[in-house]
């Protein structure tokens, strides 16, 4: 059996059923939890919590591999950042952890000539 998302093979024992397609575990949590962004409370939450801290404390080593890419390299497209990171994370990762980074006002998208870059704040 296949996942209906991601077409990675799957068990029936680990087969989950959501709005009628059949997911994997991976695919099932993200269609439950899905990435935001943009959310007020969490960016209130990430500053209030790094306040008390300490600077840069609350990073995992992933978050902080991100920002080097991008103290090194500068602005870069979410597809050149993830090769750069070479293969330590899927994009559904990359998008999970860009969303804390952008909670914890470290990092932000924006859109130039049609395309979003990824920045440092």
């Amino acid at each position: 059996m296949k996942c209906d998302h991601c077409q990675t093979d799957i068990t029936e024992s680990e087969e989950r059923e959501h709005l009628g397609r059949t997911l994997c575990e991976d695919c099932y949590l993200d269609a439950l939890s899905p990435t935001k962004t943009c959310d007020p409370w969490a960016v209130y939450s990430a500053t209030s919590l790094e306040r008390h801290m300490g600077h840069l404390a609350a990073l995992t080593s992933i978050q902080t591999e991100i920002r080097g890419v991008l103290t090194e390299a500068g602005d870069v497209e979410a597809y050149a950042l993830l090769q750069a990171l070479g293969g330590k994370v899927t994009m559904p990762q990359l998008e999970r952890e860009f969303a804390t980074l952008r909670h914890m006002e470290k990092v932000r998208a924006e859109k130039r000539e049609g395309k979003i870059f990824i920045r440092l704040f």
